[in-house]
Protein backbone atom coordinates (compact mmCIF):
# COMPACT_ATOMS: atom_id res chain seq x y z
CA UNK A 1 0.00 0.00 0.00
CA UNK A 2 0.83 3.77 -0.36
CA UNK A 3 2.05 4.78 3.33
CA UNK A 4 0.94 7.82 3.11
CA UNK A 5 -2.72 7.21 2.61
CA UNK A 6 -3.00 4.15 4.72
CA UNK A 7 -6.67 4.81 6.29
CA UNK A 8 -5.29 4.80 9.84
CA UNK A 9 -3.06 7.64 9.43
CA UNK A 10 -5.63 10.09 7.84
CA UNK A 11 -8.68 9.88 9.07
CA UNK A 12 -11.13 12.29 7.75
CA UNK A 13 -13.03 14.47 9.61
CA UNK A 14 -12.35 12.58 13.13
CA UNK A 15 -11.73 9.50 14.07
CA UNK A 16 -15.57 8.57 14.79
CA UNK A 17 -17.16 10.11 11.03
CA UNK A 18 -16.97 7.50 8.31
CA UNK A 19 -13.68 7.44 6.43
CA UNK A 20 -15.26 5.25 3.71
CA UNK A 21 -19.26 4.46 2.93
CA UNK A 22 -20.75 2.19 0.31
CA UNK A 23 -24.23 2.13 -0.38
CA UNK A 24 -26.21 1.00 -2.51
CA UNK A 25 -29.83 2.67 -4.10
CA UNK A 26 -31.26 -0.31 -5.86
CA UNK A 27 -31.31 -2.39 -2.31
CA UNK A 28 -30.73 0.67 0.05
CA UNK A 29 -28.11 -0.98 1.78
CA UNK A 30 -25.14 1.12 3.27
CA UNK A 31 -22.37 0.12 5.38
CA UNK A 32 -20.09 3.29 7.20
CA UNK A 33 -16.43 2.40 7.85
CA UNK A 34 -14.61 4.77 10.22
CA UNK A 35 -10.42 4.98 9.43
CA UNK A 36 -10.47 2.09 12.52
CA UNK A 37 -13.01 -0.17 10.84
CA UNK A 38 -11.41 -0.22 7.65
CA UNK A 39 -7.88 -0.68 8.36
CA UNK A 40 -9.24 -3.05 10.74
CA UNK A 41 -10.68 -5.02 8.01
CA UNK A 42 -7.25 -4.66 5.56
CA UNK A 43 -5.33 -5.87 8.82
CA UNK A 44 -7.83 -8.67 8.69
CA UNK A 45 -7.09 -9.40 4.97
CA UNK A 46 -3.09 -8.35 5.34
CA UNK A 47 -3.16 -11.89 8.05
CA UNK A 48 -4.77 -14.13 6.03
CA UNK A 49 -2.55 -13.01 2.98
CA UNK A 50 0.30 -13.49 5.01
CA UNK A 51 -0.20 -16.35 7.84
CA UNK A 52 -2.95 -18.57 5.65
CA UNK A 53 -1.62 -18.32 2.44
CA UNK A 54 1.83 -17.69 3.25
CA UNK A 55 2.54 -14.33 1.03
CA UNK A 56 5.23 -12.30 1.02
CA UNK A 57 6.28 -8.94 -1.01
CA UNK A 58 6.68 -9.97 -4.79
CA UNK A 59 4.02 -12.18 -4.66
CA UNK A 60 0.69 -11.32 -6.83
CA UNK A 61 -2.96 -11.34 -6.30
CA UNK A 62 -5.91 -10.74 -8.93
CA UNK A 63 -8.74 -9.06 -7.78
CA UNK A 64 -12.23 -9.19 -9.66
CA UNK A 65 -14.10 -6.85 -7.56
CA UNK A 66 -16.33 -3.94 -8.21
CA UNK A 67 -16.19 -0.72 -6.00
CA UNK A 68 -17.09 -1.74 -2.75
CA UNK A 69 -15.70 -1.16 0.93
CA UNK A 70 -14.44 -5.29 0.75
CA UNK A 71 -12.68 -4.41 -2.73
CA UNK A 72 -10.79 -1.38 -0.61
CA UNK A 73 -9.93 -3.87 2.61
CA UNK A 74 -8.38 -6.16 -0.27
CA UNK A 75 -6.34 -3.51 -1.86
CA UNK A 76 -5.38 -2.29 1.29
CA UNK A 77 -4.48 -5.22 3.05
CA UNK A 78 -2.45 -6.66 0.10
CA UNK A 79 -0.90 -3.66 -0.36
CA UNK A 80 0.15 -3.42 2.86
CA UNK A 81 2.10 -6.89 2.15
CA UNK A 82 4.02 -5.55 -1.46
CA UNK A 83 1.71 -7.64 -3.00
CA UNK A 84 1.32 -7.20 -6.74
CA UNK A 85 -2.41 -6.83 -7.43
CA UNK A 86 -3.88 -7.19 -10.94
CA UNK A 87 -7.75 -5.57 -11.01
CA UNK A 88 -10.20 -5.64 -12.89
CA UNK A 89 -13.74 -3.96 -12.02
CA UNK A 90 -16.92 -6.43 -12.57
CA UNK A 91 -17.33 -4.32 -15.39
CA UNK A 92 -14.90 -5.90 -17.64
CA UNK A 93 -14.83 -9.68 -18.28
CA UNK A 94 -10.69 -11.50 -17.93
CA UNK A 95 -8.07 -10.71 -16.31
CA UNK A 96 -4.41 -10.79 -18.05
CA UNK A 97 -1.41 -12.74 -16.83
CA UNK A 98 1.03 -10.73 -14.39
CA UNK A 99 3.48 -10.15 -17.05
CA UNK A 100 2.78 -11.24 -20.98
CA UNK A 101 3.54 -14.81 -21.49
CA UNK A 102 3.34 -15.78 -17.76
CA UNK A 103 1.20 -18.68 -16.89
CA UNK A 104 2.08 -19.41 -13.63
CA UNK A 105 -1.16 -19.51 -10.92
CA UNK A 106 -1.64 -16.06 -9.34
CA UNK A 107 -1.15 -16.75 -5.46
CA UNK A 108 -4.35 -15.59 -3.88
CA UNK A 109 -7.52 -14.72 -6.32
CA UNK A 110 -10.46 -12.52 -4.82
CA UNK A 111 -13.91 -12.39 -6.89
CA UNK A 112 -17.70 -12.01 -6.92
CA UNK A 113 -19.78 -14.63 -6.49
CA UNK A 114 -22.28 -12.68 -8.53
CA UNK A 115 -19.61 -12.88 -11.59
CA UNK A 116 -18.40 -16.35 -10.98
CA UNK A 117 -20.62 -18.21 -13.22
CA UNK A 118 -20.26 -15.55 -16.38
CA UNK A 119 -16.32 -15.70 -15.78
CA UNK A 120 -16.01 -18.99 -15.21
CA UNK A 121 -13.70 -19.56 -18.80
CA UNK A 122 -11.80 -16.49 -18.20
CA UNK A 123 -11.15 -16.70 -14.35
CA UNK A 124 -7.34 -16.98 -13.68
CA UNK A 125 -5.74 -19.85 -11.85
CA UNK A 126 -4.95 -19.25 -8.22
CA UNK A 127 -3.26 -21.39 -5.15
CA UNK A 128 -5.49 -19.79 -2.72
CA UNK A 129 -9.36 -19.00 -3.98
CA UNK A 130 -11.41 -16.36 -1.76
CA UNK A 131 -15.41 -15.51 -3.09
CA UNK A 132 -17.44 -12.50 -1.87
CA UNK A 133 -20.98 -12.38 -1.87
CA UNK A 134 -20.78 -8.18 -1.61
CA UNK A 135 -24.04 -8.88 0.59
CA UNK A 136 -24.94 -6.29 3.15
CA UNK A 137 -22.66 -4.93 6.09
CA UNK A 138 -20.03 -8.42 6.61
CA UNK A 139 -22.70 -10.77 5.76
CA UNK A 140 -20.81 -14.32 4.84
CA UNK A 141 -22.13 -16.61 2.20
CA UNK A 142 -25.01 -19.38 2.32
CA UNK A 143 -22.89 -21.71 -0.07
CA UNK A 144 -19.17 -21.06 -0.65
CA UNK A 145 -18.46 -22.36 -4.42
CA UNK A 146 -16.70 -25.00 -4.58
CA UNK A 147 -12.55 -24.81 -4.49
CA UNK A 148 -13.23 -21.35 -2.72
CA UNK A 149 -13.11 -19.95 0.66
CA UNK A 150 -15.81 -16.96 2.17
CA UNK A 151 -13.95 -14.17 1.88
CA UNK A 152 -15.55 -12.65 5.36
CA UNK A 153 -15.15 -15.62 6.74
CA UNK A 154 -11.86 -15.99 6.41
CA UNK A 155 -10.63 -12.45 6.94
CA UNK A 156 -12.52 -12.38 9.90
CA UNK A 157 -10.29 -15.01 11.87
CA UNK A 158 -7.86 -12.54 11.87
CA UNK A 159 -6.95 -9.85 14.25
CA UNK A 160 -8.06 -6.30 12.82
CA UNK A 161 -5.04 -4.59 14.84
CA UNK A 162 -3.33 -2.83 12.20
CA UNK A 163 -0.10 -4.56 11.93
CA UNK A 164 3.95 -3.56 11.94
CA UNK A 165 4.75 -1.98 8.69
CA UNK A 166 6.30 -4.39 6.47
CA UNK A 167 9.65 -4.21 4.27
CA UNK A 168 7.81 -2.13 1.74
CA UNK A 169 9.76 -0.80 -0.71
CA UNK A 170 8.50 2.25 -3.01
CA UNK A 171 10.54 0.69 -5.76
CA UNK A 172 8.42 -2.19 -5.94
CA UNK A 173 5.74 -3.27 -8.22
CA UNK A 174 2.35 -2.34 -6.88
CA UNK A 175 0.56 -4.07 -10.24
CA UNK A 176 1.86 -6.07 -13.16
CA UNK A 177 2.63 -3.39 -15.73
CA UNK A 178 5.28 -2.39 -13.45
CA UNK A 179 4.19 0.36 -12.07
CA UNK A 180 5.54 1.09 -8.51
CA UNK A 181 4.43 1.94 -5.65
CA UNK A 182 6.20 5.41 -5.48
CA UNK A 183 4.53 5.96 -9.07
CA UNK A 184 0.76 4.92 -7.92
CA UNK A 185 1.20 7.61 -4.99
CA UNK A 186 2.85 10.36 -6.88
CA UNK A 187 -0.66 9.69 -9.10
CA UNK A 188 -3.14 9.50 -6.53
CA UNK A 189 -1.45 12.75 -5.76
CA UNK A 190 -2.24 14.36 -8.62
CA UNK A 191 -5.30 13.11 -9.62
CA UNK A 192 -6.56 14.56 -5.64
CA UNK A 193 -5.10 17.98 -6.83
CA UNK A 194 -6.70 17.79 -10.01
CA UNK A 195 -10.04 17.48 -8.66
CA UNK A 196 -9.16 20.18 -5.83
CA UNK A 197 -9.50 17.34 -3.00
CA UNK A 198 -8.43 18.78 0.61
CA UNK A 199 -8.52 16.75 4.12
CA UNK A 200 -12.10 17.12 5.74
CA UNK A 201 -13.80 16.35 1.96
CA UNK A 202 -15.94 14.28 1.36
CA UNK A 203 -16.17 12.37 -2.33
CA UNK A 204 -19.35 10.83 -3.47
CA UNK A 205 -18.20 8.36 -6.21
CA UNK A 206 -20.68 7.23 -8.90
CA UNK A 207 -19.22 3.40 -8.52
CA UNK A 208 -20.74 2.59 -12.46
CA UNK A 209 -19.01 5.46 -13.83
CA UNK A 210 -15.30 5.10 -12.04
CA UNK A 211 -13.94 1.44 -11.64
CA UNK A 212 -10.53 2.46 -10.88
CA UNK A 213 -9.00 2.60 -7.62
CA UNK A 214 -6.60 4.82 -7.87
CA UNK A 215 -9.68 7.66 -8.64
CA UNK A 216 -12.15 6.47 -6.25
CA UNK A 217 -10.11 4.97 -3.43
CA UNK A 218 -6.21 5.90 -3.48
CA UNK A 219 -6.59 9.76 -4.81
CA UNK A 220 -9.37 10.78 -1.85
CA UNK A 221 -7.29 8.90 0.90
CA UNK A 222 -4.18 10.62 -0.68
CA UNK A 223 -6.06 13.88 0.19
CA UNK A 224 -7.14 13.64 3.12
CA UNK A 225 -10.51 12.77 1.69
CA UNK A 226 -13.96 10.22 2.69
CA UNK A 227 -15.29 8.26 0.29
CA UNK A 228 -19.11 7.50 -0.60
CA UNK A 229 -19.30 4.98 -2.84
CA UNK A 230 -22.62 4.70 -4.67
CA UNK A 231 -23.55 1.71 -6.58
CA UNK A 232 -26.68 1.73 -8.91
CA UNK A 233 -26.56 5.87 -8.07
CA UNK A 234 -29.96 7.75 -7.89
CA UNK A 235 -29.47 10.78 -9.69
CA UNK A 236 -32.87 12.51 -8.46
CA UNK A 237 -31.90 12.38 -5.27
CA UNK A 238 -28.17 13.72 -5.62
CA UNK A 239 -29.06 17.05 -4.11
CA UNK A 240 -30.29 15.70 -1.38
CA UNK A 241 -28.02 13.40 -1.01
CA UNK A 242 -24.73 15.74 -1.04
CA UNK A 243 -26.70 18.63 1.30
CA UNK A 244 -27.97 15.17 4.44
CA UNK A 245 -23.67 13.88 3.74
CA UNK A 246 -21.55 16.90 3.46
CA UNK A 247 -20.40 16.47 -0.03
CA UNK A 248 -17.92 18.18 -1.27
CA UNK A 249 -17.25 16.70 -5.07
CA UNK A 250 -19.13 14.52 -7.54
CA UNK A 251 -17.56 12.22 -9.00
Amino acid sequence: MLPSTMPSQQPARGADRPLLTYCDDATGERTDLTAVELGGWAARTAGLLRDDCGLVAGDRAAVLLPPHWQTAAVLLGAWSLGVTVSYRSWAVAGLPSARPGEDEPYDALFVSTARLGSWLESVPEARHRFAHGLGPGAATLDEVPDGYRDYVAAAGYHPGDVPAPQAVRYTDAASPDGTTYRQWGTIAHAIAERMELRPGDRVLVDTGAHVEPVTWLLAPLAAGASILLCANLDRETLDRRRAAEGVTHVL
